[in-house]
């Protein structure tokens, strides 16, 4: 079968063209920019921007699974850029596989659809939507997943969504490459008491729940139409772990630390200051961005491991090692 994986030069996408490639599958990959070396191990490219619903369409043309990474991440900036990347995008996607009979689809979501700011701990997928959006990202993906959602079993449509929590690994462009451009900045403090806990998931184990979801989706199957957190299965702390990670860069831990309740009143000014001068850009701290880092938020995966059948196969510490080689292979250490 032919499978189509959109935001394939993303950190996610090209990892799980990887896979399917390994898996002897036949691979259309949506990106918007070239992408020779992709093209060179023969899957087949198709430029487009999503936002065009005609695009969207072609894309699922003759293809019997979507993969939906592509996405715009990010704590600032334009509601319409959200919306239109995000949920327009993935509401053309959508459209897309219903008009030609594509029958499954597996749509990249994230934990921070239900984050309101204050402490998660071990709360599964009967977690509701907050009342109040800290941020743009989290409620374009929450429309984005419930639109989605929504089209399970819609002309013959099997839907799902994962939920994956700060996915990392060798190769990410964005997570660890940000800590420890912040660190070297100067511009990251740790927030809180240091003794939150987080999920989060390397990048093997996140491509492996979206091959399970795959196969798991089948009329009658319990994964159509729901949604599921994944993620390494066991929380760990926010701060040493990225210590961890800022001393494989030579770096020591954050030298400035602000308490929570600071942290949140600094980031709400930041968040005015800048959008009453936009000039000024994004700002170096958000409430959003305080609460991700002072306070726990994770998740049980009980569901997914019932549903799909998905147990991380790389431990953290391997993973860990893994990331180490990888920066030194980089220069970053």
């Amino acid at each position: 079968m032919k499978i189509l994986v959109t935001g394939a030069s993303g950190f996610l996408g090209r990892a799980i063209v990887e896979r399917l490639l390994a898996e002897g599958q036949k691979v259309r990959a949506v990106c918007r920019s070239p992408a020779p070396e992709l093209e060179a191990r023969g899957v087949e490219i198709y430029r487009a921007d999503l936002r065009d619903q005609k695009a969207a369409v072609v894309a699922c043309r003759g293809v019997e699974l979507v993969f939906h990474t592509a996405g715009v991440a990010g704590i600032w900036g334009p509601w319409k850029h959200y919306f239109d990347s995000n949920v327009a995008a993935t509401m053309h996607l959508v459209a897309g596989c219903q008009e030609q009979g594509v029958r499954r689809l597996v749509f990249t979501s994230s934990p921070s659809v239900v984050f309101d700011g204050s402490d998660q701990a071990g709360l599964d997928e009967s977690a509701p939507f907050p009342s109040r959006w800290l941020c743009h990202y989290p409620r374009s993906k929450a429309l984005a997943e419930q639109h989605v959602l929504a089209a399970n079993g819609r002309r013959g449509l099997l839907t799902c969504a994962l939920r994956p929590h700060l996915v990392w690994g060798p190769g990410d462009r964005h997570l660890v490459p940000g800590l420890i451009a912040r660190r070297r900045t100067n511009r990251l403090w740790r927030v809180g008491e240091g003794t939150n806990r987080i999920d989060m998931i390397y990048i093997d184990n996140a491509v492996e729940a979206h091959w399970r979801a795959a196969q798991a989706l089948a009329p009658g199957s319990p994964a159509a139409g729901r949604a599921y957190f994944i993620s390494q299965g066991e929380p760990v702390n926010c701060w040493q772990w990225i210590n961890e990670i800022l001393a494989f860069a030579g770096l020591p831990p954050p030298a400035r630390a602000l308490s929570m309740k600071t942290a949140w009143r600094l980031g709400a000014a930041m968040e005015i200051f800048c959008r009453m001068a936009p000039f000024a850009g994004e700002p170096s701290l958000t409430r959003f961005l305080a609460a991700q880092l002072g306070r726990s938020h994770y998740y049980d995966i009980s569901a997914a491991r019932r549903d799909l059948g998905y147990c991380p196969r790389v431990s953290k510490e391997e993973g860990m090692k893994r990331l180490a080689e990888g920066l030194a292979l980089r220069g970053r250490v």
